[in-house]
């Protein structure tokens, strides 16, 4: 009898949860934003916690969900009529990159380290910080990123140049520290990296906040915001 109400219960709990998002509209699954993550998480634990209390049945389930929605639904109304409670609710953008310079202080904010901005780069094709004129964190994770005026157009191959492989960009100091494995990559050594932060004005590695290499250029060094 019990997997006979599990399985009625199931198929209820289902069933409304589908509704319920056909009935808030996609931007619940595309474009989720914190308050809309806590939601998904306390619908989920409602009616999977549902299933196996025997004390709550098909009317708990359906009292739980309809609350949930109404509460989803009428902050949505919110945030459309009064935009001053979007940035409470929904949250607000994040500039990271500002005229190539990344801005380390929107990173810990956001609690974004070098590496997750570099992922999050590379899902926009870009496998360089020195392309990037302005990034934008939006308020579902996302990165929108303009890339510098320089790299936009034309493209090589709209100016009838051949092609060359290039290679794969390899960060080798990340927030102030050398990354040993990723220099030993390349086949290069302290005394060259020591040698390129000198010739650019750097004498510290803890001066800098990233360093990047790509084979046939200079070492792209950036440091540290200054004080505005």
């Amino acid at each position: 009898m019990d997997y006979l109400r599990i399985a009625i219960e199931s198929l209820f709990g289902f069933g409304a949860l589908f509704v319920l998002t056909k009935t808030l509209g996609k931007s619940q699954i595309t474009q989720i934003t914190a308050f809309d993550f806590i939601a998904a998480l306390v619908l989920g634990e409602l009616v999977g916690n549902a299933l196996y209390d025997k004390e709550v049945g098909i009317a708990q389930i359906a009292f739980a969900v309809f609350l949930w929605g109404l509460l989803i639904y009428f902050t949505e109304i919110i945030t459309e009529k009064f935009k001053g409670t979007r940035k409470t609710l929904e949250g607000s953008p994040s500039v990271i990159i500002d005229h190539g310079q990344i801005i380390r202080e929107q990173l810990k904010q956001n609690k974004l380290d070098i590496n997750q901005l570099q992922h999050l780069l590379r899902t926009k094709d870009i496998f360089s910080v020195q392309d990037v004129l302005f990034a934008v964190l939006e308020t579902d994770g996302t990165i929108s990123v303009m890339k510098k005026p320089a790299l936009d157009t034309p493209t090589l191959q709209d100016l009838n140049i051949p092609l060359t492989r290039k290679g794969l960009p390899r960060m080798i100091i990340s927030d102030g520290e050398i990354l040993w494995d990723n220099l030993k990559e390349i086949g290069l050594d302290k005394h060259w990296l020591e040698a390129e932060l000198h010739t650019q004005d750097f004498f510290r590695v803890e001066d800098v906040l990233i360093a990047e290499y790509t084979p046939g250029e200079q070492l792209f060094i950036m440091g540290y915001e200054r004080t505005r």
